[in-house]
């Protein structure tokens, strides 16, 4: 009997997470350090920031070395119920 696989990553990958909120002083670093608890190889310095059309909103994309499948469901889940993030993609 084979074991059907839960997703079709292979572990472990480069995985872009896209995360936008509203622009804030602090936001940029705020998702830094989330992302850095569940992903201590992640270096901010490599976080791509891209300014929505009338500046209200901020698009973060943060490449992480992700391990398992585990480990993405726990980033989504934080990073999505952080009040100052409105999308994680």
């Amino acid at each position: 009997m084979t074991e059907e696989r839960k997703t079709l990553l292979e572990f472990p990958c480069d995985f872009p997470l896209k995360i936008m909120g509203a622009r804030h002083d602090e936001f940029a670093q705020t998702i830094a350090a989330v992302v850095g608890l569940h992903a201590p190889d992640f270096d901010p310095a490599t976080m791509e920031m891209r300014p929505s059309k009338a500046g209200n909103y901020l698009a973060l994309t943060c490449t992480i070395r992700a391990v398992s499948q585990s480990q993405l469901d726990t980033l989504y889940r934080e990073l999505s119920s952080h009040p100052m993030v409105k999308v994680v993609l």
